[in-house]
């Protein structure tokens, strides 16, 4: 996410996509599809409502404040309060239309993670990558799966590399103690 170069409104525009994409786990076109409406604060925070995703399911994303703060700076920058949040930009840095592509998503996350030498990462790593950092930072993975739209919790555990664990297994959190017979 250190990767645009915030100075210019092409790395402000980057850097919300791509705190977007990690912060959030959105698919590219679920992230070239977000617009203003779908960011509300609800509860306390920020997030994504009524996000529509694969088979049809709508979800709501929570936003940790770094996604929020990019979008902010981006938007401000920009200069528009309404329609898509992410939005082409021309060979001179300006707005050129409502919206953008999946594609542009995926080059713009090619063309960053090559500069930091990660020159095969595409938008679904950066999926992949929300869901593990969650799950080790102790995220449950219901809610995991909830963010990601995952129909199946299945898929969540294949995203997040679970493995079961022997040493410190369910049945010893069960908090019951069989006392023993003397027989």
């Amino acid at each position: 996410m250190d990767s645009p170069d915030v100075s210019t409104l092409k790395g402000k525009r980057d850097k919300a996509l791509l705190a977007v994409l990690v912060g959030c786990g959105l698919r590219r076109e679920e992230a070239a599809r977000l617009s203003f409406q779908h960011v509300q604060e609800r509860e306390g925070r920020w997030v994504i409502v009524d996000m529509l995703g694969k088979g049809k399911r709508i979800r709501t994303v929570p936003m940790p404040l770094f996604a929020k703060a990019a979008i902010d700076d981006w938007i401000q920058a920009a200069g528009f309060t309404s329609g898509h949040l992410f939005r082409p930009l021309n060979k001179a840095g300006k707005i050129s239309g409502e919206s953008m592509s999946g594609q542009a998503v995926f080059e713009i996350v090619k063309q960053h993670t090559a500069k930091i030498g990660l020159s095969h990462t595409t938008p679904h790593h950066l999926r992949k990558t929300f869901a593990r950092l969650a799950h080790n930072g102790k995220s449950s993975l219901e809610q995991v799966q909830l963010s990601l739209g995952h129909g199946s919790v299945a898929t969540t555990e294949k995203y997040v590399g679970v493995q079961q664990d022997l040493k410190d297994a369910p049945c010893d959190h069960l908090g019951l103690r069989v006392s023993r017979s003397t027989s």
